[in-house]
């Protein structure tokens, strides 16, 4: 019985390896016009609490995956918190969506890697992917190298 229980929270496995679907440069426009360009990536001054929309994905074609947004981040004196989130929206069942919220950066951070999943079941196949970065504080925030990652499920 309680390796069924077990079974019910596990997460599935992966059938090969990630496959990128988006990458996104500063060439791209950013749907918030609150970030500037620098250099490889983009710059972020907070002074209150926000939720910065990056970028959307119309009708990918996927299903049965788990999808992972990612991105390098960096903050300065970051009063706060700032993460990923990213929202998937499944016609006829609404929007969905994970938060960084593990992982969340503050205070003074140099460039890592950052990156949050979304489980994609059999069937479900979303017509709008939302990626955004979350800021509740101040400070200075970084962002480059931005992708939206597939990986198929067994």
């Amino acid at each position: 019985m309680f390796e069924f229980l077990k079974s019910l929270f596990k997460p599935p496995k992966p059938a090969g390896p990630p496959i990128q679907l988006k990458s996104f440069t500063t060439s791209d426009q950013t749907i918030d016009q609150d970030l500037t360009k620098e250099q490889d990536g983009w710059y972020l001054g907070s002074r209150e609490d926000q939720t910065v929309r990056l970028f959307e994905v119309q009708t990918p074609d996927v299903d049965q995956c788990i999808l992972t947004y990612r991105a390098k981040l960096k903050t300065q004196n970051f009063s706060g918190r700032a993460y990923l989130e990213m929202w998937c929206r499944l016609p006829g069942r609404g929007e969905f969506f994970s938060k960084g919220l593990q992982h969340p950066l503050t205070g003074t951070n140099d460039w890592a890697s950052y990156e949050i999943p979304f489980y994609l079941k059999k069937g479900q196949k979303p017509d709008l992917i939302k990626l955004n970065i979350v800021v509740e504080g101040k400070g200075r925030l970084w962002m480059k190298e931005v992708e939206l990652l597939q990986t198929p499920l067994k």
